[in-house]
């Protein structure tokens, strides 16, 4: 029998599989963390360009852009994209034009065609363009 003043068992040392199961944890979060940050700036841009169609306030913007997410049952990020690649390429697709001009009260493309860069969009041309 150990003597009643001993000292206690050293505790175990640190659990390998505790330690790994930790490092891909913070891993995934910082994955997530990541694709919040690029994220965000995505629907911030798209809430600039919301703006600037619809002569709106940036919290106008962001529940312009939400309610068209909501209505549309896309994702608020794929429609922020959206609008990003038509402020390029021109080209919407029709239920999220639709839900845009639905939401700012008026069109905001030049015609069915859907297409052609927005109404005031800078022209952007190439090294070989002149």
């Amino acid at each position: 029998m150990p003597p009643i003043d001993a000292a206690p068992a050293p505790a175990p040392g640190p659990d390998p599989d505790s330690d790994s199961d930790q490092i891909f944890r913070l891993q995934e979060q910082v994955r997530q963390l990541k694709e919040a940050v690029v994220s965000h700036t995505v629907v911030d841009q798209a809430i600039g360009v919301v703006i600037a169609l619809g002569g709106v306030t940036p919290d106008e913007g962001w529940i312009v852009l939400k309610e068209v997410s909501q209505h549309t049952n896309i994702k608020l990020r794929n429609v922020a994209e959206t609008i990003l690649i038509w402020g390029r390429t021109g080209v919407m697709p029709p239920e999220i034009l639709t839900a845009l001009e639905d939401r700012l009260g008026r069109p905001v493309c030049g015609g069915p065609a859907l297409s052609g860069p927005p109404p005031g969009s800078p022209r952007v041309f190439g090294r070989n363009s002149r």
